[in-house]
Formats: C-alpha cells, sequence, structure tokens
C-alpha cells in the first residue's frame, strides 16, 4: 500500500464539520460528498485534489460530531489518506470502517502542496526533505482497510472473529 501525492495541509481541531459543512451535507451519495469536501475552508479542494492526493492535518482531526459522510467525502474524492498527531476518535473509526488509512504521528516536516510517497503499511513518508516515520493501523485495522472497509472485511470472512 503505497501512494504517491500532493499534500493538502490543514491545522489542528479540524471537526467534521469543516470537513463536510452540516448545511451542504444533505445527501449520502460519495460523489456529491466529494464535492462538499472542505468547501468552505478550501473551496478549491473538490476541484483540485487527485487521486492519491493526502491530507495532513494537526490535532484532533476529525473532531466534532460522528457523521460517517466526513470520512466519506475524503475518499470519494480519491484521498489516499490522512496523517495527522491525533484523530477525533470517532473519525478515527469512520475512517478504518470506510477503508481509509490513517497515520499518526508529528506531521510539523510536511508541507502543503508538496508531493510525498506514503507506505500506509510501515508509515514511512518520503519528501523531498527527506523520510519521516509515522504510527500506522495496527495489523487488525489494516486489514480492514486493505479489504476496503469493514463491510467488505465482513463479506470476505463471514464474521469479525480475530485470528
Amino acid at each position: 500500500m503505497i501512494t504517491r501525492g500532493r499534500v493538502w495541509r490543514f491545522g489542528d481541531n479540524v471537526s467534521t464539520d469543516t470537513i463536510t459543512p452540516g448545511r451542504y451535507n444533505l445527501t449520502k451519495d460519495p460523489e456529491e460528498l466529494a464535492r462538499i469536501a472542505f468547501i468552505e475552508a478550501r473551496p478549491e479542494f473538490s476541484r483540485e485534489v487527485k487521486p492519491g492526493d493526502v491530507v495532513v492535518g494537526g490535532k484532533n482531526f476529525g473532531i466534532g460530531s460522528s457523521r460517517e459522510s466526513a470520512a466519506l467525502s475524503l475518499k470519494a474524492a480519491g484521498v489516499a489518506g490522512v496523517i495527522a498527531e491525533s484523530f477525533g476518535r470517532i473519525f478515527y473509526r469512520n475512517a478504518v470502517n470506510l477503508g481509509l488509512p490513517l497515520l499518526v504521528g508529528d506531521t510539523s516536516g510536511l508541507r502543503d502542496g508538496e508531493v510525498i510517497e506514503v507506505n500506509w503499511r510501515t508509515g514511512e513518508v518520503r519528501t523531498e526533505n527527506g523520510v519521516f516515520h509515522f504510527k500506522p493501523l495496527d495489523s487488525f485495522l489494516l486489514r480492514i482497510v486493505e479489504e476496503g472497509g469493514i463491510l467488505n472485511f465482513i463479506a470476505r470472512r463471514g464474521d469479525l472473529c480475530i485470528e
């Protein structure tokens, strides 16, 4: 699971309402949700984001309401994953359940607009300024993400037993 893409950098305390503002969040259609991702914080996001791009945040990325649409909008927009110093717990689990990979660690070395290569399995991120190491998902959560989310994981396995 190695991707290459542009960094979309955000700061601390990015709420689910920042990702998918409530007044626009009137659908469950992934394509429509992709169009409203960060519509108020970075209006160019939905027009310019490319498959493989990475959203980078600071502390508490995805805090706020439990709306699953926040993680779904990023995945539908083609975002390869999210790297942040810490996550709101509900966003974290929604992202995993939808198959959106996450890394945790100090993001201060990742610059907005730079192209990075991310190994989502190992947590290694390569930039033109060096290599950074982040904490990847544990092996069980990573398997869920690699299956494309919890529904695919259950469909393939038939249950949630941990081996």
